[in-house]
C-alpha cells in the first residue's frame, strides 16, 4: 500500500536522508537504554527476593523501589525519546536544530535517583 506523501515533505525527507537515518539510530539507542534500565531493575529485585533468606523490611522496600523506579524510568525514557524523535524529524525537515536540553536533564536526574537508590540498597546489605 503506497502512502500519499506531499511532494514538499518527500523532497525534504530525501534531501536530509542521512540526518533522518541518524535520528532513527539515536531513537533506537534510547529504546535499548530504556530496556536495559528496566532489566537492571528487574534483576536487582529478582535477585533480592530469591537469594536472601533473612530479609529486613527496609531492604524489601528499597528493592521494590529499585524495581519500580527502574520501570518508571524506562517508560519515561521511551516516551521522551519518542517525542524527541518526532521533534527532530520535523526540525530536520525545516533545516533547524535545537538540542534536547530539558529531556537530557530530566532523564539524567531520574537516572541519578535510581543510582542513589541502588547505592542505598547495597549499603543496607
Amino acid at each position: 500500500m503506497k502512502r500519499n506523501i506531499p511532494e514538499k515533505e518527500n523532497k525534504n525527507e530525501m534531501t536530509y536522508i542521512q540526518q533522518h537515518l541518524a535520528n532513527e539510530r539515536t531513537y533506537l539507542a534510547w529504546i535499548r537504554t530504556a530496556i536495559a534500565i528496566m532489566g537492571v531493575g528487574f534483576l536487582v529485585t529478582n535477585l533480592h527476593f530469591t537469594m536472601r533468606e533473612a530479609i529486613s523490611g527496609i531492604e524489601d522496600f528499597i528493592a521494590r523501589m529499585i524495581g519500580l523506579f527502574s520501570v518508571i524510568l524506562g517508560i519515561v525514557t521511551i516516551v521522551f525519546s519518542t517525542v524527541n524523535y518526532y521533534q527532530k524529524r520535523d526540525q530536520i525537515n525545516q533545516a533547524i536544530f535545537k538540542s534536547p536540553k530539558i529531556t537530557v536533564f530530566i532523564l539524567s536526574a531520574l537516572m541519578t535517583i535510581v543510582m542513589i537508590i541502588f547505592f542505598a540498597y547495597f549499603l543496607s546489605i
